[in-house]
């Protein structure tokens, strides 16, 4: 099963053709190929690329404990990155279509930047996946894990749920991160972002991902946070987000329309084993 590996800022994902899975569920190896340990190890798998009615290419992303995310800013740039490094796509603007809608990707190969047009931003509680009535969640208190969270529920076309107020660091966010993700009243699960500003063009932020844990960076994350902030008053429309694994530049238009540009890094192409996929496999001096 051939890889190739990429980071985001520190995000890493394999992106791997379709075709190479046979019959066998993605959903199913995930955990084993993102396993740190056992696997070959990455905060996600990219499949793709797919065919799409409604853009020139189609992408699965799968979580290393085998949901599928809508969307994911990091995955597109890296996807995009891809899609560039194996002649597929060139200058021109192209989009690509995921669970969580189509996005736009321009790549700047002299800078080493890529830029992504995420979508419109929305904080109706509906979109995001929040229970209750109807409503924008914005600076909401909620009761989680024993404490009141000052609460903004974001949709990028994933659900993230950005919390002020609060610590921003590695410890608070592994603390907080799994519970907030779980609690009940997000249909979907949650990405979580603890954010604070810093001034209106930084922000600053740790991040808790939904179905894959602690993330040094994430795109999409970066991109929910910035316009949370834009809407509690804090942050003008461009916004330089500060998490762990670097910084991401995040501009929000009208409606809330939200554009990331950030890097993708080409790290190794590889070849996982069959042998890797299963507990006590028989060795064999041929590999597989």
């Amino acid at each position: 099963m051939k890889f190739t590996k990429y980071h985001g800022l520190g995000n890493d994902y394999l992106v791997m053709d379709p075709s190479v899975f046979g019959g066998a569920s993605p959903e199913v190896l995930a955990p084993r190929i993102c396993d740190r340990n056992y696997g070959v190890g990455s905060d996600g798998i990219l499949i793709g690329p797919l065919p799409a009615a409604d853009a020139e290419h189609g992408l699965r992303i799968i979580n290393p404990d085998g949901s599928e995310a809508e969307k994911s800013g990091n995955g597109l740039r890296i996807f995009a990155r891809y899609l560039y490094d194996t002649g597929r796509v060139g200058r021109t603007p192209f989009r690509i279509v995921t669970l969580g809608g189509v996005a736009t990707a321009e790549l700047d190969p002299e800078r080493g930047l890529i830029r992504v047009g995420m979508g419109h931003a929305s904080f109706d509680s509906q979109v995001v996946g929040i229970a209750g009535p109807r409503r924008d969640v914005v600076a909401e208190p909620m009761e989680m894990a024993g404490r009141t969270l000052c609460c903004t529920g974001v949709s990028v076309g994933n659900p993230h749920c950005v919390i002020t107020g609060v610590a921003v660091t590695e410890d608070e966010a592994r603390s907080l991160g799994p519970r907030v993700e779980l609690d009940p009243r997000f249909r979907n699960r949650t990405n979580v972002q603890l954010c604070a500003v810093i001034d209106r063009q930084n922000i600053r932020i740790q991040i808790w991902e939904r179905g894959a844990g602690y993330t040094r960076a994430s795109g999409s994350s970066a991109s929910a946070a910035a316009c949370a902030a834009k809407r509690l008053g804090l942050c003008d429309g461009r916004v330089h987000v500060h998490m762990p694994g670097g910084v991401l530049e995040v501009e929000i238009g009208e409606d809330y329309a939200v554009t990331q540009t950030g890097p993708a890094t080409r790290v190794a192409e590889g070849q996982l084993s069959a042998e890797g996929l299963v507990d006590a496999a028989p060795w064999s001096p041929l590999g597989g």
